[in-house]
């Protein structure tokens, strides 16, 4: 069991780490059209909630190196759409370049946009797989209590949200990686049928670039296509 210690330090670490991503974020003049390259598995970022695609940069840069071609959908800017309204640009996007065998990296409210599409907007199957860090699949009680509509939006009493986690057909296809401790997401980010990796430390910005966390997207990015 965590300790109150060890929750402050994760807490205290994942905000400092967020800030960092952020400040470097708003700085960075680096290009989308830098990661197209690559012969291997097509791969889609979604951010989470008032996040750029650049706050993901090391997962990025990860994919790229190991041959992977990135792609952003940089009409999301910083993902304050409606979860529908996103999934949809997204499967624009996946139209619209024709990409196939995708996997989908996510973080956050990311992964509902991710399994939104995957279930309700992807009938051709262009996306193989996904994996969703520090999702809430279930939603968050704390955004009951926000005052923006878009973090309202994630309330586990959410029309969407409710529709999300009764909807189980797809999360055979989803990995979902999270750890002992979320400061944002309480009900935490087990999915029901999927494949569950719990990381032995906590928090909700930090763990995209724990190591196991990129060890499991490089490993799920290489696998082979399904049957």
């Amino acid at each position: 069991m965590s300790t109150l210690v060890q929750i402050a330090g994760w807490w205290a670490r994942d905000y400092a780490y967020a800030v960092g991503r952020q400040l470097r974020s708003a700085v960075s003049r680096v290009s989308p059209d830098e990661f197209l390259s690559g012969t291997g598995r097509p791969v889609v970022v979604i951010p989470g909630i008032y996040e750029d695609w650049r706050f993901m940069l090391p997962l990025i840069r990860e994919l790229h190196e190991a041959g992977h071609p990135v792609h952003v959908v940089t009409v999301l800017q910083r993902n304050r759409l409606a979860v529908p309204k996103a999934a949809a640009l997204i499967a624009d996007y996946l139209h619209q370049r024709d990409l196939r065998d995708t996997m989908i990296v996510a973080h956050s409210k990311g992964g509902l946009i991710g399994k939104y599409t995957m279930m309700s907007l992807d009938q051709t199957r262009r996306i193989t797989r996904m994996v969703a860090v520090c999702s809430p699949f279930l939603g968050s009680r704390y955004a009951s209590y926000m005052l923006l509509p878009s973090l309202r939006a994630l309330s586990p009493r959410n029309a969407v949200t409710l529709q999300l986690s009764r909807e189980q057909s797809v999360n055979e296809r989803i990995t979902s990686v999270y750890g002992l401790f979320d400061p944002h997401i309480p009900e935490g980010s087990v999915l029901p049928g999927a494949r569950n990796v719990q990381l032995d430390t906590g928090g909700h910005f930090r763990i995209l670039a724990d190591e196991d966390t990129i060890r499991t997207v490089l490993a799920e990015a290489g696998a082979p296509a399904p049957v």
